[in-house]
């Protein structure tokens, strides 16, 4: 946790206009993957920075965005840009409230529609 931790603060340092993440939280267990969402959540309500944050968490995509582009299969291709309908700010308890597990039902459905297209 420390490490992603300091990652995330030494790129702040540079005071971007943009911060990307890609799957920075992919390697960590669960309970620590929630500990630097709760940061990441607190750190953009500091700094109101734009992050373009890659993920293949449907939950984390909810929770820390307030726009998801659903992405097809290769080639790679915007499937669908979805506004998140949930007040910010954001807290962990949100996963259980009816627009947030709603957003993940169209979600989990945009990713079935396109295992279809393959298989």
């Amino acid at each position: 946790m420390q490490r992603v931790a300091i990652a995330i603060a030494r790129a702040l340092a540079n005071d971007p206009q943009i911060l990307l993440m890609d799957e920075p939280f992919g390697a960590l267990d669960s309970q620590t993957r929630l500990q630097m969402q709760q940061l990441l959540l607190r750190v953009w309500g500091n700094s109101k920075k734009t992050v373009l944050f890659v993920t293949r968490d449907i939950d984390q995509a909810i929770l820390l965005g307030d726009r998801v582009y659903v992405m097809g299969a290769r080639p790679g291709r915007i499937k669908k840009i979805l506004d998140v309908p949930i007040d910010r700010p954001r807290t962990l308890d949100m996963v259980m409230e009816r627009s947030f597990i709603e957003m993940k039902r169209e979600m989990f459905g945009l990713l079935h529609e396109e295992m279809g297209e393959e298989h």
